[in-house]
């Protein structure tokens, strides 16, 4: 038997050893592998479902921020008024709102992990506010506010600083300002946030403390329609005066 035959049966032998090995190991942990199989094929399906119901809910949770919007946007018409045929209309804005809020409310509380869930419980916010219910307008922006999408939560705290301001807590409201001022989001930039802590300065009868917060935008966002804003507001145009082209 020549040597390259001699080294070909050696490599057999090896092969053989491997899956007799293999064989055995399997044998005496059957019952494991199986369980591990098992458990395997159970994660997947559990993931496909939970994947399929997600995407259900998802798509339910758009479909009633839908209807929530339709009606927060319907058309006011006073008692008396002529309107085509066949559209709605509501005679308030506060009763447009408890109607919008009623299907905000139930959206945000039935798809609470989707995201139009979350914008929901927003307009929630908004249509508590419009509505009168101070309230419940403060808890469920604060909801939002504290929620991981930063985006949104800007939004609610730029809402809940105008509620603030309108109910008299002028120092919660600069709070929020200033928070919103050193963190800013896409839906409201630092200049938007530093413009109206300036303007709630100005009504408080703070000139000074407004006008050092349009001077730092005009010097540093010069460019920005804040900048150009705060620019107008250090400089306004004589009364009379033609607007510049």
């Amino acid at each position: 038997m020549d040597q390259q035959t001699k080294a070909a049966l050696k490599q057999n032998d090896r092969f053989v050893t491997t899956t007799e090995h293999g064989i055995e190991w399997a044998n005496e942990n059957r019952k494991s592998v199986v369980v591990t199989t098992s458990l395997l094929l159970l994660v997947i399906v559990i993931v496909v479902v939970c994947g399929v119901v997600y995407n259900k809910r998802s798509d339910a949770a758009s479909v009633a921020l839908g209807n929530a919007m339709q009606a927060y946007q319907t058309p006011l018409a006073a008692p008396g008024q002529q309107v085509p045929a066949g559209v709605k209309t509501f005679p308030s804005v506060n009763e447009r709102a408890k109607a919008a809020n009623a299907l905000f409310i139930a959206c945000a509380d039935t798809y609470s992990l989707e995201p139009d869930g979350k914008v929901c419980r927003y307009f929630g916010g908004l249509t508590y506010i419009e509505a009168g219910e101070n309230g419940q307008a403060e808890s469920t922006l604060k909801q939002v506010a504290g929620g991981w999408n930063h985006d949104l939560a800007a939004l609610s705290k730029l809402a809940l600083a105008q509620l603030y301001r309108q109910t008299g807590k002028d120092a919660q409201a600069i709070e929020l300002y200033n928070q919103l001022a050193d963190k800013p989001a896409m839906t409201v930039p630092a200049g938007v946030a530093k413009l109206q802590l300036a303007e709630l300065y100005t009504v408080e009868g703070k000139p000074d403390e407004a006008k050092k917060i349009y001077a730092a935008l005009k010097d540093k966002d010069a460019k920005s329609a804040a900048g150009t804003i705060a620019a107008q507001k250090l400089n306004p145009a004589p009364a009379g005066a033609a607007p510049q082209q």
